[in-house]
């Protein structure tokens, strides 16, 4: 099984005026295609900060990553834009829809932008909304969803291009326990399904038990595998 990420003594520190904060420290994980992995840890701890480094929002202070074997800190904005928009799948705690547009035009947005045909990424868009339980919503604009339903067309956005690796953060972490529990538990059918490389960080305990591994960081770690 290969690696999509590898990580080697990675470490990421901000600088406010003169002080200098260490988010991470010498961080060294690993991430085989296929595997889905939870990140847990307290506030603060660098989960969301290693989750947007891996995605290529950000970038280290010091050490090694490399996205599906190239080098990231020596690739140029138009690699990691093209690496972004063809290799990464990305899921938020906020949606993110665009009011403006209805659910399947907000799904099939990375497909168009890819170069797929409309028609054919209709049909895509179509098959995951009706599989996340959204048949009757294709044409609704964000303004007449409810939240869970904004929620599952953000996880269909992002799942739809088949991306090497998806990486969520709080995706369920904005709803109440009865809809974050079921619209997790359709998210993970999807993963499954595609045998899709997933990395989700999460408060809930309860939720990244059931990847099938965890990592927990704390003061900017690995503390446990």
């Amino acid at each position: 099984m290969s690696n999509i990420i590898e990580i080697s003594a990675l470490s990421k520190i901000f600088v406010e005026g003169s002080n200098k904060l260490k988010i991470l420290k010498n961080i060294n994980l690993n991430v085989k295609k296929g595997e889905d992995i939870s990140i847990v840890g307290p506030s603060g701890c660098g989960k969301t900060t290693l989750l947007q480094i891996m995605g290529l929002l950000d970038q280290q202070t010091d050490g090694e990553f490399k996205f599906l074997g190239q080098n990231i800190a020596s690739a140029n904005d138009k690699i990691k834009t093209n690496l972004r928009l063809k290799n990464i799948g990305f899921i938020y705690q906020f949606h993110h829809l665009m009011p403006e547009f209805t659910a399947i035009e907000n799904v099939i947005m990375p497909l168009l932008i890819n170069k797929v045909k409309l028609k054919d990424a209709l049909e895509q868009g179509k098959e995951i909304l009706a599989e996340l339980g959204l048949a009757k919503q294709f044409n609704k604009r964000p303004s007449k969803l409810s939240g869970g339903e904004k929620q599952r067309v953000a996880i269909a956005r992002g799942m739809i291009h088949k991306p090497d690796i998806l990486l969520a953060d709080e995706p369920t972490g904005n709803l109440d326990p009865v809809n974050a529990h079921k619209i997790f538990e359709l998210f993970l059918k999807q993963v499954i399904k595609n045998q899709q490389t997933t990395i989700i960080v999460t408060h809930n305990l309860e939720l990244a038990k059931k990847l099938s591994k965890t990592i927990t960081i704390a003061d900017g770690k690995i503390a446990k595998i």
